[in-house]
């Protein structure tokens, strides 16, 4: 099963894909697709959050800041909990090498073959789109290249639902018990 979830920052998306990939796993290997790259101490205090809040559920942590099929298709299938989708663009996107334009394609590709290599996935992303604010080119290219990212991943994927303060809107499909 495909899993897709979207909405705003601290809604319960982090804790509702573990328990689904977690369901979802079974036996299995189940993997923790970590995409975040730390900048600062927020980023770090956010990663130590998640690590204690995975403790104990059998995740094997997998680095992927970029091109995470690589990184995923080294190992046994199983099911894989991708963290986030928004992470990922900003890696792939913005780097010390500059800006790269064709960083949204090619993160779109690495996602869907991962896709296709994992037993289960359950895709994290952030919803961004919603504020009337006005931005520069690049992050406008982001935030485009973004929601062609989600759309992309929406129709790959046999769920697709949003988290917003906690609950489930379901968009597409089911969700497994």
């Amino acid at each position: 099963m495909k899993i897709f979830l979207s909405g705003g920052a601290k809604n319960g998306k982090s804790t509702l894909a573990q328990r689904l990939s977690k369901g979802l796993a079974g036996d299995g290997p189940l993997y923790y697709a970590a995409t975040m790259i730390p900048h600062d101490e927020e980023d770090e205090a956010r990663i130590a959050r998640h690590l204690r809040e995975r403790e104990g559920w059998g995740f094997e942590t997998v680095e992927c800041p970029l091109e995470p099929h690589r990184a995923m298709e080294k190992r046994p299938r199983g099911t894989v909990l991708f963290d986030s989708v928004t992470a990922l663009l900003a890696n792939e996107m913005f780097s010390a090498r500059g800006i790269d334009p064709a960083a949204p394609e090619r993160a779109k590709q690495s996602l869907l073959r991962l896709a296709d290599w994992a037993e289960h996935v359950v895709f994290v992303s952030d919803f961004i789109y919603s504020d009337a604010g006005q931005y520069d080119e690049w992050t406008n290219a982001y935030r485009r290249g973004l929601a062609d990212i989600d759309r992309t991943l929406c129709a790959a994927c046999d769920t697709a639902a949003e988290v917003c303060a906690g609950n489930v809107i379901l968009h597409k499909g089911v969700l497994p018990e």
